[in-house]
């Protein structure tokens, strides 16, 4: 006969980000000017009393000293606990609430702020065990009731002794008076939590490690047996991808790992095979051989505008969805797009050089205003059409040629072709993409075609022109000046030297990539990326996927996810819908869309299926990857 499951849970540090009575003396010292020496001493005590080198009693008894609390206090400490309930418990109501009548708050803290905290949860009053603060008349906190079992040595083991709980006991908790219900032989094992803080001591005693709730559910089988918990997931980011971003994943509980700069792809086919969300900015290419190495990747994020440094077809194949940041760095590189026609207009990188060597060579020859020329825009997409305003709002004149019909902004022109933009164009700025029919679009035949005297800006693709076709124009005067910011080969990092052909050339521009490289640039890009890659691997939507099929999805509720990817093959849906009707599931809601490779079909059901409805529908002819939200 299966043993009912009894879960014992530590409130401080667990359920809770933080230690309540360091909060509580925070809020009662606030005024006090020993207020720092204070707190600390409290957490010193705190830490000792947790991998057990003081007495509980001893280490309770002089934190309660320190505080100077008073019961006008709780209310803010209760408010504020609230707000640093873990965020693994946010994650998991579910379960709190479907096993409630086994589910025990055992702690050393005190009842008078933990009950309002834990019964919002669904926790039972009655079923919280712990301490209780004793007052004067004037409602100050003197102390604690010391017949109380929990607020002596060894309290929590006694207390478990006495609920007398038959069945399996398991214990969730971060300090040494958790680990003691297990010593005592009272626990079948004892979960050292890590979200919020690790302590050496106590892992060592532990008969596992839960660096989240979700760990914990997952190894005991319960509400999230088949999805995947969040400390579980690896996430890799390479090439100093901004810390909003990492702190981004991290908040959302996964595992990160940092590298500073690019891989090649033999470093990054080692390092992907257990990684789930990749992340990558321009130097790092993703290739079929990285991907088939990826076994357990879910979705890379490209923290740029651009993808072409990544197999789109290859990763689709593999159930991959690549998400990038089409619109945060736009305005970044139409700013620097901008600058840098009225410096070269202007013949300033000269003039620059000349003064950092001591000469002084005021002229206006080949000085030049950007007011009345002709900006010549090749790619008018998001950054192009931009770039377009803000040249028009300093007196240029712009036209523009794109492959596709686009609107134009303001009193911006289409060109017919591009042979009629170059050969139109004071000023020729390219923003087209990596796609590899724009490969050296810009050679000797395009220069040939420009005006004499024009300003050439590549803020694009490196492999887009020839650079040696450049170099030789800019010698000859062709080119009155140029500005390149890609280049058909980049260094992986910045300890890497840079090689170009352009080097040293008159009134030119050389920049490291950075068009997208501002501050508010980056923190966008860390916050977009991220916040996609999240919600694709939480509910399934792929909203502005590269390579996906694009579905918006609504949020799961009280119902089951099933996330098919499979070859895009006649009557898949309909061999998913027999396995479902064959174990009879009622389908709440079902979402496909298609592209020419693959089939994306979410299926939401109700809760009740069994375990077989997964292996069966991971046998369906052409699945690709196949997995379950709650």
């Amino acid at each position: 006969m299966k043993q009912t499951k009894y879960f014992i849970i530590d409130f401080d540090s667990t359920f809770t980000q933080v230690e309540a009575l360091d909060i509580l003396a925070e809020i009662a010292l606030k005024d006090n000017e020993n207020q720092a020496k204070a707190i600390k001493d409290i957490k010193d005590i705190t830490d000792q009393g947790m991998e057990g080198g003081m007495s509980f009693r001893e280490s309770l008894k002089k934190r309660v000293e320190i505080l100077e609390a008073n019961k006008k206090h709780l209310p803010e400490l209760v408010d504020r606990l609230h707000s640093q309930v873990s965020p693994s418990f946010k994650r998991n109501t579910e379960f709190i609430e479907k096993y409630k009548e086994q589910i025990f708050i055992v702690s050393n803290g005190f009842k008078d702020f933990i009950v309002p905290i834990v019964k919002k949860y669904g926790i039972k009053e009655d079923h919280v065990f712990a301490n209780e603060f004793e007052y004067d008349q004037d409602e100050n906190i003197v102390g604690f009731d010391e017949s109380n079992i929990l607020s002596g040595n060894n309290g929590k083991p006694k207390q478990i002794k006495n609920l007398k709980l038959d069945g399996e006991v398991f214990v969730l908790g971060d300090g040494y008076t958790d680990y003691e219900i297990k010593k005592e032989g009272l626990a079948h094992k004892f979960y050292a939590f890590t979200e919020n803080v690790r302590r050496e001591k106590i892992l060592n005693e532990a008969d596992h490690e839960a660096p989240s709730l979700d760990e914990f559910l997952f190894t005991q089988k319960l509400e999230r047996a088949h999805s995947y918990p969040k400390n579980r997931i690896k996430a890799l980011l390479l090439e100093n991808i901004h810390e909003g971003a990492i702190n981004r994943l991290k908040k959302e509980g996964y595992q990160v790992e940092v590298h500073p700069a690019g891989m090649t792809e033999e470093e990054l086919s080692e390092a992907i095979k257990e990684v789930s969300v990749l992340g990558i900015r321009s130097k790092t290419i993703v290739t079929d051989k990285v991907l088939k190495n990826a076994k357990r990747l879910l979705s890379i994020g490209a923290f740029c505008i651009g993808t072409n440094q990544i197999d789109l077809n290859s990763a689709l194949k593999k159930g991959v969805a690549v998400f990038n940041a089409p619109f945060s760095n736009t305005r970044s590189v139409v700013e620097l797009a901008l600058a840098e026609i009225i410096m070269l207009m202007r013949n300033l990188p000269d003039k620059m050089i000349q003064m950092h060597q001591g000469k002084w060579n005021k002229s206006a020859s080949g000085s030049f205003e950007v007011r009345g020329k002709t900006l010549g825009i090749v790619g008018y997409g998001k950054i192009g059409s931009q770039l377009s305003i803000l040249a028009e709002s300093v007196g240029m004149n712009v036209q523009y040629f794109d492959l596709e019909e686009k609107l134009a902004l303001g009193n911006a022109t289409p060109c017919p072709t591009l042979e009629h933009l170059l050969k139109n164009s004071d000023v020729i700025s390219i923003h087209v993409d990596g796609r590899e029919e724009n490969d050296l679009m810009i050679s000797s035949k395009e220069f040939d075609l420009m005006k004499d005297g024009v300003v050439f800006i590549n803020l694009s693709r490196g492999h887009i022109v020839d650079i040696n076709s450049l170099k030789t124009n800019i010698e000859n005067g062709k080119i009155h000046g140029a500005s390149i910011d890609v280049f058909p080969e980049e260094p992986l990092s910045n300890n890497h030297s840079f090689e170009s052909p352009l080097t040293g050339l008159r009134n030119t521009i050389l920049t490291p990539h950075v068009g997208g490289s501002t501050l508010e640039a980056q923190e966008n890009i860390a916050d977009f990326v991220p916040s996609k890659m999240i919600e694709y691997i939480n509910t399934g939507s792929t909203t502005n996927s590269v390579n996906f099929p694009n579905i918006t999805l609504p949020l799961l509720s009280q119902a089951h996810r099933f996330i098919h990817i499979h070859r895009n093959e006649p009557g898949v849906l309909a061999d998913i819908n027999n396995v479902l009707a064959k174990h009879g599931i009622n389908i709440g809601g079902q979402y496909l869309k298609t592209n020419d490779t693959i089939g994306y079909v979410i299926t939401d059901i109700d809760k009740n299926y069994h375990e077989d409805v997964i292996k069966d529908l991971k046998m369906v002819r052409g699945t690709i990857r196949f997995r379950v939200l709650y």
